[in-house]
């Protein structure tokens, strides 16, 4: 009897701390189901309430009921968010439904998107709870107190007296910044790209083991418009070579399907808002030697063919604000094209070139568009059109690459090249053939860019 007199005060007092906080949280307790109590406790009922549990009044936590997924943002609030608020204004925020579509399901993007996701929840959960709940709101911005001074002493031997000076932050000085100005915007890009097969030998419909590669170099400079805003100067270098294996050819074990070295280049004066008055060149010609299959018959040379057009006319120039899309539409009326082919063991007129002559000067008119979308981060497409006519002969070369990047160094591309030329003649071995001439690559492999902005 004397030992149960002295445990049932103890038990009491233990189990005392456990039925106030139970009465604490009386009116905040969840309800099963879907149905919430939200009854705001007044400060008669209970002496002291923190900032955070009328957060969970306002928003319960549901994160055990909802499964993670990829759509709503899951980080956890900020730490900041639990400690005493402070006012600071109020923003009329966005009324979207707080379980809206966070992440976009863009892997690119899911960071920004979560960071995002989450600021707004905390902002949207302080601003709510200071709105309907100002007496929890300690703290006002307007009116914080200012930081406490500091002084120093010291003592006047000569008189006897002691000086109270206050002492200042020491500030940092005036640092001069020297910003280097980038009057040029160099970019450049390379790609080495391949597609491969292999067919055994007993294959029921047979075939031929083949391997073809794609070198793509190319190089750009543009004059900054920031700093010269009056003038344009586009230049760009760019050198392509095909190689494909030749199970055909008993002479060679590869053949060259594209050989191209070709510059571009455009100065203009502007006249108007995006146009400009313009000077546009361009040359190109290949580098390799290829042949005929089983033949050492040339086909095309260095400087055989090669091709030489400048003109005299209008650019008109286009950038949207973000950077994504770049148009370029050059129209020269008065424009003078020089063919030119070396080799003497090669047909010229396949050219456009008399037998007996070397080189062909025309004067005509020429145009020139050039297209470049962002379409998203990782695909990209551009596209060039190149037109001249002399009023005799018409020809037309259109260029279309749709890239898309698969991390920083690998990447897949379709290529389609077009040309229509009236001085092309039939081939023999393929009559259908004629006036217009299609080649288009499919190819992956890796890809390196760089650029001084």
């Amino acid at each position: 009897m004397r030992l149960l007199k002295i445990l049932i005060p103890m038990l009491c007092i233990a189990a005392a701390p456990a039925a106030h906080a139970q009465a604490m949280y009386r009116d905040s307790a969840r309800v099963p189901e879907t149905e919430i109590q939200a009854n705001v406790i007044s400060n008669d009922s209970i002496n002291s309430i923190n900032s955070i549990d009328s957060v969970a009044i306002l928003q319960p936590d549901t994160t055990t009921l909802m499964p993670a997924d990829t759509t709503v943002s899951m980080r956890n609030l900020p730490c900041q968010l639990f400690g005493p608020m402070t006012f600071v204004s109020y923003e009329y925020l966005d009324s979207a439904d707080m379980w809206h579509k966070d992440l976009s399901g863009n892997a690119a993007f899911r960071w920004f998107e979560e960071e995002a996701a989450t600021h707004t929840r905390a902002q949207r959960i302080a601003q709510t709870f200071m709105v309907k709940h100002p007496q929890y709101v300690p703290y006002n911005i307007a009116f914080l107190p200012e930081p406490p001074r500091k002084y120093t002493m010291s003592v006047d031997p000569k008189d006897h007296t002691i000086h109270i000076d206050e002492v200042t932050p020491e500030l940092p000085g005036h640092i001069d910044v020297y910003v280097k100005k980038r009057h040029w915007i160099r970019t450049f890009a390379s790609s080495l790209q391949f597609s491969q097969a292999y067919v055994s030998p007993n294959w029921y419909q047979g075939g031929n083991n083949n391997l073809n590669t794609l070198i793509n170099v190319q190089y750009d400079v543009k004059l900054n418009p920031k700093y010269h805003p009056n003038l344009l100067f586009v230049s760009t270098l760019r050198y392509k070579l095909g190689l494909n294996s030749a199970p055909d050819d008993d002479l060679r074990n590869y053949s060259i399907s594209e050989d191209l070295l070709q510059f571009n280049s455009t100065l203009g004066i502007k006249a108007a808002s995006r146009w400009y008055y313009s000077l546009t060149a361009q040359f190109k010609t290949q580098i390799f030697k290829s042949y005929v299959t089983n033949t050492y018959d040339l086909k095309a040379a260095f400087l055989s063919p090669a091709d030489l057009t400048a003109g005299l006319g209008m650019t008109y120039n286009y950038t949207n604000k973000r950077k994504t899309f770049n148009l370029d539409i050059s129209i020269a009326p008065l424009s003078y094209n020089l063919k030119v082919c070396t080799d003497a063991t090669i047909d010229h007129t396949k050219f456009g070139i008399n037998a007996d002559k070397d080189t062909k000067m025309s004067i005509g008119s020429s145009s020139e568009l050039k297209l470049a979308w962002k379409i998203c981060s990782n695909i990209t497409f551009t596209s060039r059109m190149f037109t001249f006519t002399d009023y005799g002969t018409f020809y037309v070369d259109w260029e279309n690459t749709l890239g898309m990047d698969i991390n920083r160094y690998l990447s897949t591309q379709i290529y389609v090249h077009a040309r229509y030329d009236t001085n092309t003649p039939r081939s023999d071995d393929h009559p259908d053939w004629h006036k217009l001439q299609v080649k288009e690559i499919l190819s992956f492999g890796l890809a390196y860019k760089f650029s001084s902005i």
